[in-house]
């Protein structure tokens, strides 16, 4: 049945009893369900399986991100996926939440409440051998609350590896599903569904997303797994898929930005794009992300650092593209290997904090410290690009409102002249809507008289234009 994974310890006994459940419930014209199979719409019938009997998928995309939380229990799952261990493991992945393993996800406790309170409602979708397509997560519930049977439609007998793949996706893309995927599970869905030769079109629309987003998703996905080789210590350990959920949104804005600033200056987007990063690492939140501009490294964050946060650089050196002969790539600007050194050594100190008991104490103990260091330094560097931020603000303030009023005088100029050849023209109220204009322009003519010991043209005409009033 499973191309890699092979058919379940059970596979005969399921059988058995889908073949016998089967033939009653056609014999009764029982309930049915309905899902895409190979393109056609299919009407399953509904039967009582024991939830006892039936295995958990090991490779549903609902955690396929969160298998990495235990590297044991994860060989486990790639190596004898139905073994008691590994459907163990799956059960307790299916109950956490994404952004936080740590806790049980609120979603799966309101579904096991509203399963005790109501009973089941929707069917799931099982493979002949026994093997859960759709239900995973209620199957889990079920279980946790003494429940036996589980009502389930089975697919057709010569079901494959890749009919249940497609089963899975159509059933989770329709709209009345009540658990979404989280979205690093979402991004490697897409990545998989891509890897079947798909058009980024029909992807796109399959995941009711415009073609923009999920091509920024991708860049984000890519960006995520080099984040990810980034951060792997001397010591083995590693930053996970899953430590990354929870900030899509600041993600997505990151790369929107980083591809704006990379068409004028590929530097200055490196610096951009490595500077957020390290403050999701840190775990700023999006409006702080968008304060890190491609000078904040150099202008804000460097001269703060303290030695422990300094990493050294590697020494400059222009790199040579594989299977293109001749073609340099000049070495990276001494700026920009920096700041790239920086992330490299949140991203690692990140992995060790988050390491589970696989390094020695003091060694998380500094990773610790190190981090703390880092917020630190950080807040002080964000707080001062804010009010940076803020001042930049006010100095375009004046300029920007007079190039508004020249802009309003230009719109009034061109409805004055329609408004005479039309004869509607109010002469009093454009009177008086002029001795206000000049009312204003004489305070502004008296407060510029008293700050500019040599006025530049602008300045010299409007006191000029004003002088007496």
């Amino acid at each position: 049945m499973f191309e890699e994974f092979g058919s379940p310890p059970l596979a005969e006994e399921n059988r058995a009893m889908v073949a016998e459940r089967l033939k009653q419930a056609k014999a009764e014209e029982g309930a049915k369900v309905t899902v895409t199979f190979r393109g056609e719409q299919r009407y399953l019938h509904v039967i009582a399986m024991p939830v006892e009997m039936l295995y958990f998928n090991p490779d549903t995309h609902r955690v396929r991100a969160q298998r990495s939380l235990d590297s044991e229990r994860s060989r486990t799952l790639d190596g004898r996926p139905w073994s008691d261990e590994a459907q163990e493991y799956l059960h307790y992945l299916l109950t956490r939440q994404p952004s936080n393993p740590a806790q049980t996800d609120p979603e799966y406790i309101e579904l096991r409440e509203e399963l005790e309170d109501y009973g089941q409602r929707e069917s799931g979708i099982i493979t002949p051998d026994g093997i859960l397509v759709d239900g995973n997560t209620r199957c889990a519930a079920l279980r946790e609350l003494g429940v036996k049977d589980i009502r389930v439609g089975v697919l057709p007998a010569d079901t494959v590896y890749r009919d249940i793949n497609d089963v899975e996706m159509s059933l989770q893309l329709r709209h009345d599903k009540r658990r979404d995927y989280s979205y690093i599970n979402q991004l490697i869905a897409i990545e998989d569904e891509l890897a079947r030769s798909r058009r980024e079109e029909d992807v796109a629309r399959d995941f009711n997303i415009k073609l923009k987003t999920l091509r920024t998703d991708r860049r984000v996905y890519q960006m995520i797994l080099e984040a990810i080789d980034r951060s792997v210590t001397a010591d083995g350990v590693k930053l996970r898929l899953v430590d990354f959920e929870g900030h899509q949104e600041k993600l997505r804005e990151l790369q929107r930005d980083y591809v704006t600033c990379a068409e004028t200056d590929a530097d200055a987007a490196e610096m951009l794009k490595e500077s957020r990063l390290a403050m999701v690492v840190l775990n700023y939140p999006k409006t702080s992300l968008r304060l890190a501009e491609a000078d904040f490294h150099s202008d804000f964050l460097a001269p703060r650092l303290p030695d422990e946060l300094r990493p050294g650089t590697a020494e400059a050196a222009d790199k040579a593209i594989p299977g293109l002969p001749g073609v340099i790539l000049p070495a990276e600007p001494e700026p920009v290997r920096a700041v790239k050194a920086l992330t490299d050594t949140l991203l690692q100190a990140k992995a060790a904090q988050q390491a589970d008991g696989q390094l020695e104490p003091p060694l998380v103990a500094a990773a610790n410290e190190k981090i703390t260091k880092a917020r630190e330094t950080f807040d002080v560097a964000v707080r001062m690009a804010g009010q940076n931020a803020q001042l930049k603000k006010r100095r375009a303030a004046v300029p920007d409102r007079l190039t508004d009023a020249a802009e309003h005088v230009s719109q009034c100029v061109l409805e004055f002249a329609d408004a005479r050849a039309k004869r509607v023209l109010d002469e009093d109220s454009f009177d008086d809507g002029l001795i206000a204009l000049r009312d204003s322009l004489a305070r502004l003519a008296r407060l510029a008289g008293r700050t500019f010991d040599s006025p530049g043209d602008g300045v010299a005409w409007l006191l000029d234009a004003t002088r007496g009033k």
